[in-house]
């Protein structure tokens, strides 16, 4: 190669994400990976045999750039029976390859250079790069440790005329805190008379526990009518590498996102889309989600309780934040590598997920494993 000119980087600060890092040494170090977050069981048969089934049929070219009707009428009908909101299938629902994609198509669609973005700490690893990568800046406000409430008096200071954008993210990764109806009455009573865009990440809306119920910016028109919501099939239906998920939005927000989603991807899996277009057809393959991963959640919880691990509060997601602080007083990050070198079990440090780095003594681990694998890591956690 004969190329010595030098390429000055975008994202000086950023290297491989720490979910691809943490991985990579739980397979080094043959530990238990309770790192990264996606299941080690297998999705339904169901959905196997009608994802081969579409193939079969010849369902193997591109979609429509905004995902096949059949699919977004779908997903209408979800919306509507779980949070009383009609977004229309034509104009207001765009099927994509996953809520990471949404989530940058969404940035990409809104901010332009010097806009600011309000984001709560910690936070899911792609955020922040989608905002700079655009040119925007991004404000940080650090949610309560330790159990990870938002003051909203807070966060209103941050808010002024160059704010363009707010995220939130519940079910919260990596914290398992829930946002109430009272945040969002809150955050809808902060913009109102504002220009600022909501981007609202729910790819965990289905893993909610304790009978609460997810409070969806679609249930708060003041909110909706500003707002992209990112849901990800992935993390429903068990198929984290399928990569498919949607965006809702009024009919001049999708027409602004979908510019962009044309050129980043044009559009998602045909055959997945029609298959799981299918399967939607049985509302318990969601519906019954929250208690499948509770009783995850309690077994876990169960396994590690008596440990010298603190548990804190996890109210959603397949996630437990475990506190270390009487084991050892190392930074998260050299904990966890300790902990999967030494004691080979996988975890990620929650430090990764604030710009500054706040270190509270705090793992997080995911729960969306079988019993057995759960039962390997805790007997490991429990000699600690």
């Amino acid at each position: 190669m004969n190329f010595t000119g030098s390429v000055k980087s975008k994202l000086p600060g950023v290297g491989t994400t720490i979910f691809s890092v943490m991985s990579a040494l739980a397979n080094e170090q043959k530990a238990i990976n309770l790192a990264q977050g996606f299941p080690d069981f297998n999705c339904s048969p169901k959905l196997i045999e009608l994802v081969n089934h579409y193939m079969k049929m010849g369902m193997n070219q591109y979609s429509p750039m905004p995902g096949i009707m059949g699919l977004r009428e779908k997903i209408a009908e979800k919306t509507q029976a779980l949070y009383g909101a009609v977004y229309k299938p034509e104009t207001e629902i765009t099927v994509v390859p996953g809520g990471t994609h949404a989530i940058y198509a969404a940035v990409s669609a809104v901010v332009r250079d010097g806009d600011e973005v309000v984001v709560l700490e910690p936070c899911y690893d792609s955020y922040v790069p989608a905002i700079e990568l655009n040119g925007g800046r991004a404000v940080f406000y650090e949610l309560k440790y330790p159990d990870y409430h938002i003051d909203w008096n807070e966060v209103k200071k941050l808010i002024n005329f160059k704010t363009r954008m707010i995220m939130i993210n519940t079910p919260h990764n990596p914290t398992g805190s829930v946002m109430g109806e009272s945040d969002m009455l809150q955050l809808q009573k902060i913009l109102d008379n504002t220009d600022v865009v909501v981007l609202s990440d729910e790819v965990y809306e289905h893993i909610i526990f304790d009978n609460l119920q997810h409070q969806s910016v679609a249930r708060f028109p003041k909110l909706a009518e500003r707002s992209f919501i990112v849901s990800s099939f992935g993390k429903t239906f068990h198929t984290t590498g399928w990569k498919l998920g949607y965006v809702l939005a009024p009919e001049n927000l999708s027409k602004e996102f979908r510019k962009v989603h044309q050129f980043m991807a044009f559009c998602a899996n045909t055959p997945i889309q029609y298959a799981i277009a299918d399967y939607l057809n049985d509302t318990d393959t969601y519906l019954q989600l929250n208690q499948f991963y509770e009783d995850k959640r309690n077994y876990f919880q169960k396994l590690v309780k008596g440990s010298n691990f603190k548990l804190l509060p996890c109210k959603g997601s397949y996630f437990q934040m475990l506190n270390y602080a009487k084991i050892t007083q190392e930074r998260d990050t050299d904990f966890a590598v300790r902990l999967t070198k030494e004691h080979k079990v996988a975890s990620i440090p929650t430090s990764v997920f604030y710009h500054k780095n706040t270190d509270n003594n705090v793992l997080r681990f995911c729960f969306a494993k079988g019993n057995e694998t759960m039962e390997k890591a805790a007997e490991k956690l429990m000699r600690l």
